[in-house]
């Protein structure tokens, strides 16, 4: 079983010794695929979710305060000694850190519906939710949703994306193609497994808010010290500064907030009872959204090929952490090929509303639904990578399968396999360090 843990999915080896045709779907084939019923929005389910979300994240909190004096308990009542009273506040801390975390992330999430309409048919409910949501984990609610809503106008095009935007050969000063040796690759790119983990770490911990205060991984085409604070940047239209100064000046007033905890319950507190959830918070939603367009099978476009539906469908959808990632994350790694008319939603403000995937009421189970439907028209173009999904028992209720997902091999594979694409071509892959490309184009 061990060994498995380190297996590429049959879908993703599958992709790999597939040739590359490049689709030729239409949206008018998408739309028709998928039932009128699904294209709804239910505002009180919608804020349902926020109010479960809101209100775990305070239960946990609140319990997470109990830890200190049950552990004194243990050690003052029960007369345990100290290494296993110091096992259990460690393994009370672990579990808090973790589902924090996790519920911490789903408020992202429920942002991230919010900014694309799907939350509620009211723009003011979701603009004041995602606000709200955004600003607790501070990230620049308006400022993000621009930029965002741009990606989507724009995804996997060399030229326009917004982010995750590949480095070419040239920006490596690598020699041309037909030039080049294998030493020059390894000067330029190789590095020790221990220097490419501290990489993987940091992009996990940073890496969003190194995107917002410093656009790295952004797009190049724009100049040194574009960030997503400053009212002018070029990241934004000028109809739009009001919103980036309202979302700065609510991200101070969350500064003065949590200083003022901080200087009340202390630096420890503060530690870890919210910053270390919310270095989780950033680790789910760099990992989630770097594997979704980031893969050695799944092309980038340049302006000549490049079109709104091909951009769309070049994502992967992932089973990333099973069941939570279902209820927690909204199905946005599970169904994020769906989520190809949340980007159509942009434009023509019609989307599914979101939901979890657990929900009894299959009328209402519509992001799964809908990338059911997508499927049959997409084929081969489907894009789905269950890298590392093992099956570990059978539940006795309803006799489906409980898995492990080990989505860090995939997470791995795609940091060393995705170096840089080539300077020209209009359909390009990612060549790994070896500059070779993991898929080609069909001849």
């Amino acid at each position: 079983m061990f060994s498995t843990l380190f297996q590429d999915s049959p879908e993703y080896e599958r992709r790999k010794l597939t040739p590359f045709v490049p689709p030729q779907v239409t949206w008018p084939e998408l739309s028709a695929a998928v039932p009128r019923r699904l294209f709804h929005r239910n505002t009180i389910k919608g804020l349902s979710y926020v109010v479960r979300d809101v209100v775990l994240a305070y239960i946990l909190y609140k319990l997470a305060w109990q830890f200190s004096p049950f552990v004194a308990s243990l050690n003052t009542q029960f007369d345990m000694p100290p290494a296993v009273t110091t096992l259990v506040n460690m393994a009370l801390w672990s579990c808090y850190w973790f589902s924090q975390g996790i519920v911490l992330t789903s408020w992202w999430c429920l942002a991230h519906e919010a900014s694309h309409g799907t939350l509620s048919s009211h723009r003011w409910i979701n603009d004041s939710v995602g606000f709200l949501l955004h600003t607790f984990l501070f990230v620049p609610y308006f400022a993000w949703k621009s930029s965002h809503h741009s990606h989507h106008q724009a995804t996997v095009s060399v030229e326009r994306d917004e982010n995750y935007v590949p480095p070419t050969r040239s920006e490596f000063n690598l020699p041309a193609q037909d030039l080049a040796h294998i030493g020059d690759y390894r000067e330029a790119l190789e590095e020790s497994p221990i220097y490419t983990f501290i990489r993987i770490i940091a992009m996990q911990v940073l890496g969003l808010h190194a995107y917002l205060m410093f656009n790295c991984k952004g797009s190049s085409r724009y100049p040194p010290g574009t960030n997503h604070f400053h009212p002018s940047s070029p990241l934004f239209k000028p109809q739009e500064r009001n919103g980036i100064i309202t979302s700065d000046i609510a991200l101070s007033i969350m500064c003065s907030i949590v200083y003022f905890w901080t200087k009340r319950f202390g630096l420890g507190s503060f530690i870890r009872l919210y910053m270390i959830p919310f270095m989780f918070v950033n680790h789910w939603i760099v990992m989630l959204t770097y594997l979704q367009h980031t893969d050695p099978t799944v092309p980038y476009y340049r302006k000549k090929e490049w079109t709104f539906i091909r951009g769309a469908i070049s994502t992967v959808d992932r089973p990333l952490l099973g069941w939570i990632g279902q209820v927690f994350f909204h199905n946005v790694s599970h169904n994020h090929v769906g989520a190809l008319l949340e980007s159509i939603n942009s434009i023509l403000c019609v989307f599914p509303l979101l939901n979890s995937a657990l929900d009894p009421d299959p009328a209402s189970d519509n992001q799964p639904e809908v990338t059911e439907c997508i499927k049959k028209v997409l084929k081969d173009n489907y894009n789905y990578d269950s890298t590392v999904r093992i099956p570990l028992a059978t539940t006795v209720i309803d006799n489906t399968q409980v898995f492990f997902q080990n989505t860090f091999r995939a997470l791995y594979r795609s940091f060393v396999e995705c170096e840089f694409i080539e300077d020209d071509g209009d359909i390009v892959f990612y060549k790994n360090r070896q500059g070779r490309a993991a898929r080609h184009l069909a001849k």
